[in-house]
């Protein structure tokens, strides 16, 4: 993966946990996920071969099956478009050509059941990003009702953090606060829906806005 990488032609401009950002102009970018394995906001030692794939298929389902809900980053165009036929073979299953947008600065995070750092939160003050949930809940316990939870979007190497919603309007501002508990609105039902029509439980979502 790596020597595939190695003979783009284009200008890294960045590398994340997963995925390296590739400049083609002052619009657009590619967007190649690598095979690296990241758990707990760590980039672990062992790569999984052909994950990359498997993880730009399934992120593009969904971003198609979205779409009427919330636009994506997508441009429509194909890797061909952009690079050298001989380059574009090599990364055509995980890489995708891009917006060049400003990403929203949190991770916004909507729980339907009780897991994760979630439950850690829940144990120590009984509450999610300043939530207060009913007592006795357990590990994998169903909430009243699916949550916002956003937490801070920090460097790689670094632990994102869970934040309270007004610690959230503070980090991107209140009206843009408003705007993605909005559009969580109606997306997560949705969702809520599609799993249960599969048979599903949708148990958490993060979200990368925007």
């Amino acid at each position: 993966m790596t020597q595939q990488l190695s003979t783009l032609s284009l200008k890294k401009i960045y590398s994340g946990k997963v995925r390296d950002l590739y400049e083609i102009d002052d619009k657009r970018m590619l967007m190649v996920a690598s095979d690296r394995l990241s758990a707990f906001d760590v980039i672990l030692d062992d790569p999984i071969p052909r994950k990359g794939e498997i993880l730009t298929q399934i992120s593009n389902f969904w971003f198609n099956k979205l779409a009427h809900i919330m636009p994506n980053h997508f441009t429509g165009e194909s890797v061909y478009d952009v690079l050298p036929k001989e380059e574009a073979d090599l990364i055509k299953d995980r890489a995708v050509v891009c917006k060049r947008l400003t990403p929203i600065k949190i991770e916004s995070i909507v729980r339907g059941y009780l897991t994760g750092s979630g439950l850690k939160d829940y144990k120590q003050t009984g509450t999610i990003c300043g939530l207060k949930l009913p007592e006795g809940l357990v590990e994998a316990s169903k909430l009243p009702e699916a949550i916002f939870t956003p937490s801070s979007k920090e460097e790689v190497g670094n632990h994102d953090i869970n934040i309270s919603y007004a610690e959230c309007e503070k980090l991107i501002g209140s009206d843009l606060a408003a705007q993605v508990k909005k559009k969580l609105s109606h997306f997560i039902p949705w969702l809520q829906n599609m799993h249960s029509l599969k048979g599903l439980l949708f148990v958490t979502q993060n979200l990368n806005l925007v």
